[in-house]
């Protein structure tokens, strides 16, 4: 192909063919590359309940960029609550649907690591790739998005070292097949499938509205703000028959209060409680500039309960 193209282009002095014969083999090589590279995937979000005073996330990180040296890693948090496996997935449930199809999520929160729990690598049918313990932390995005398939991680070329750590899977296990992934590498040669109806899950109450009220939970706090995170969705405690701008009767474990139901934090006074419609569309309980959780002493998990608009 290069050669006809030279002798179409090699005319005599003049220098705008010479240029476009450069651009035309510039373009044949690239293609030529394209042709003949795997199909990578070459983004990582990675999240752990590490924490970040020692060298452990680092590690990991090495052994991704070691496999893939331009892979592109986005650290989700790496400050879930320890051992909090609960959390983790409220995590990437909410960050998932920010991030295209092809992604890689390594996720380590594994309070039984080293033990005969499953490690494995999950595709969601939304065409994103999940690399974690078999612990529950799939949940909930499991539920929302549907699974493909899942795999037992067991090919020993998908991980580092001949002598795997028994308390460091995020090294040796959950990196590495996470940048193989990421590489564009077949996952079906990563280990045997598995059903999806036997992975593990959390066992998470949903909330529930009947002719009295609406019964939930404060299932986390946000960050460091002390705002409280419910299981309400928006769509959930609209059903009680609230509008913005009144005062809802609640009970936040044995607190009983009325708190007005508002757009945003600064539609009450400052250091006044709140209800509100969060960001990731969930019933949120917070002060103005202040934080709730420490100033009412309350500390996830806790029931709530609304009674509904007009009864006594």
């Amino acid at each position: 192909m290069e050669a006809c193209l030279i002798k179409m282009f090699m005319v005599k002095n003049q220098p705008a063919s010479r240029a476009l014969l450069v651009l035309i083999l510039v373009v044949s090589g690239i293609l030529a590359n394209a042709e003949t590279a795997p199909n990578r995937q070459p983004t990582i979000v990675f999240m752990t309940d590490f924490g970040v005073r020692d060298d452990s996330v680092a590690i990991c990180k090495g052994v991704m960029y070691s496999i893939v040296p331009d892979v592109k890693i986005v650290d989700l948090t790496h400050q879930v609550t320890p051992f909090s496996i609960a959390e983790g997935a409220r995590f990437l449930y909410g960050a998932t649907p920010y991030f295209p199809s092809g992604t890689v999520f390594v996720v380590v929160v594994d309070p039984t690591v080293g033990s005969t729990r499953k490690a494995i690598v999950v595709k969601s049918k939304r065409n994103q790739y999940f690399v974690l313990p078999d612990n529950g932390l799939m949940t909930l995005v499991q539920d929302r998005d549907g699974l493909e398939a899942a795999r037992e991680i067991t090919n020993p070329t998908w991980m580092i070292g001949s002598a795997l750590s028994s308390t460091f899977h995020g090294r040796d296990i959950f990196s590495p097949a996470g940048a193989h992934l990421a590489y564009g590498e077949d996952w079906t040669q990563v280990g045997p499938e598995l059903e999806l109806g036997k992975l593990v899950r959390l066992d998470i109450a949903a909330a529930k509205v009947d002719e009295t009220g609406l019964s939930g939970q404060v299932i986390a706090t946000d960050g460091p703000f002390g705002n409280l995170v419910t299981n309400v969705s928006s769509e959930t405690f609209l059903k009680l028959g609230y509008s913005r701008g009144q005062t809802v009767p609640i009970t936040i474990g044995d607190k009983k209060m009325e708190i007005p139901f508002v757009r945003t934090f600064s539609d009450v006074p400052l250091k006044q409680p709140l209800l509100y419609i969060d960001s990731r569309g969930r019933l949120g309980i917070a002060v103005d500039q202040g934080n709730f959780s420490q100033i009412y002493g309350v500390m996830p998990p806790q029931p709530i309960f609304v009674r509904r608009a007009g009864q006594n």
